[in-house]
């Protein structure tokens, strides 16, 4: 696929980028969470998201969804989920005298799956093939998901009480993880303000689709086609392997995890308004594409990937 003409990117990044204005707004102090969850969408990928409860989670999958024009749908996991409630199920219709295909809520653009680790390791197991194949079987018969389907998973800390620890076949199945955190003092500030203007019928939210039917997976190809030369492939392959060496790394990046870090570069390069892919790319999405794969602890991940980076010369770019 050929990239389009300059005028044709330009056009679609002045919607990507009211899209991240969108959700700026509903996630107010988190431009570097936004940055990354927008990666992710490009880049074809899903993500989890491990935080405390009530730091905006939700309201930004549902912001998300409205801005991209698609279906949202939640799952709320609980030990008693099924898998049949994920994909949907076949019932009988007594008029027709034949079964009829209910289908579930992975049957949407955007999939909320809230506290993914509360849920059993079967029902877990659900999303796999809707995550990997953007399809789901059922009774032997396969079915499409939206071109475009996202997932985005949270998950409580694994200290807290009532969690499955997500295995590390479904962990890969993930491009991103991220943190929310407290927002600051004005943040939260303005947030209470504009709950108080909203209830007062004073502040209006733009709502709405910003992307039309079609284009975000259109714009998800682009990305896919942006050019990534051989020193930047060697660079990611080399790091790829750094990982499989390291001590203290119990699990390296797997082809497919190389795979989804190039995918993400490509990503960032395409936000960033570039058509090529630098080092610098594959530095920025390190940390979210990494942690999600590399089965260290959580509190050391970060600054063992920082370590990783600088232990990999990186090629001279000009």
């Amino acid at each position: 696929m050929t990239v389009p003409a300059c005028h044709d990117m330009t056009a679609a990044l002045d919607r990507v980028e009211a899209v991240r204005n969108r959700l700026n707004d509903v996630l107010k102090g988190k431009r570097d969470v936004v940055q990354h969850v927008l990666v992710c969408l490009l880049a074809r990928g899903h993500l989890l998201l491990e935080d405390r409860p009530g730091l905006g989670k939700t309201t930004l999958a549902k912001a998300l969804a409205d801005a991209v024009g698609g279906r949202f749908a939640r799952i709320q996991c609980t030990p008693d989920l099924l898998p049949s409630d994920i994909t949907g199920f076949n019932i009988f219709n007594q008029k027709d005298r034949e079964f009829e295909f209910r289908r579930g809520p992975v049957f949407s653009d955007i999939l909320l799956a809230d506290e993914i680790n509360r849920a059993t390791p079967r029902t877990q197991s659900a999303l796999l093939e809707a995550m990997a194949e953007r399809q789901v079987t059922v009774d032997a018969e396969c079915f499409g998901l939206a071109e475009a389907f996202f997932v985005i998973a949270t998950q409580n800390p694994h200290e807290q009480h009532g969690t499955y620890p997500l295995p590390e076949a479904q962990l890969d199945r993930f491009a991103m993880k991220l943190e929310i955190g407290y927002p600051h003092r004005d943040d939260e500030r303005a947030m209470l303000a504009a709950a108080v203007a909203d209830a007062a019928g004073t502040r209006h939210a733009d709502g709405g689709a910003i992307l039309e039917a079609g284009q975000l997976a259109a714009i998800q190809a682009t990305v896919a086609a942006i050019p990534v030369t051989g020193p930047v492939q060697d660079y990611l392959v080399t790091l790829a392997a750094s990982t499989r060496n390291h001590r203290d790394i119990p699990l390296g990046v797997s082809p497919r995890g190389l795979l989804t870090w190039q995918r993400a570069a490509q990503a960032w390069a395409y936000l960033a308004g570039r058509q090529f892919v630098t080092p610098d790319d594959v530095q920025q999405v390190a940390v979210p594409v990494l942690s999600v794969r590399l089965g260290a602890e959580r509190g050391d991940m970060e600054s063992l990937i920082r370590q990783l980076l600088q232990g990999v010369e990186a090629p001279t770019w000009s």
